[in-house]
């Protein structure tokens, strides 16, 4: 079964960078899409960057600038670069990787401070 484990979260002050990565198990196939959203407390989950199998990039427009997205497919691996964090960044950030189906992480908290 697909098991994705998010890592990288904590606290941090506004201004600063944090890396979150998404590791994959058990996938039988490649992975498609790789994706991370994010939840603040009373809001929906909403996106924040979507990578293809090939490279191909999205990002939420409120982050375009101070976020990167890439991924290691040897790694079964998912990153994203956060950098000028605001305290408004401050929420549950999951990883969404997609083969024939969306499978989702348990999420890791991300707290910026100001």
């Amino acid at each position: 079964q697909v098991q994705l484990v998010e890592s990288g979260g904590g606290l941090v002050q506004a201004g600063g960078s944090l890396r979150l990565s998404c590791v994959a198990s058990g996938n039988k196939f490649r992975i498609d899409a790789m994706g991370w959203y994010r939840q603040a407390p009373g809001k929906q989950r909403e996106l924040v960057a979507t990578i293809s199998r090939t490279g191909t990039t999205n990002y939420a427009d409120s982050m375009k600038g101070r976020v990167t997205i890439s991924r290691d497919d040897a790694k079964n691996t998912v990153y994203l670069q956060m950098g000028s964090l605001k305290p408004e960044d401050t929420g549950v950030y999951y990883c969404k990787i997609t083969i024939y189906r969306d499978y989702w992480g348990q999420g890791t908290q991300v707290t910026v401070s100001s």
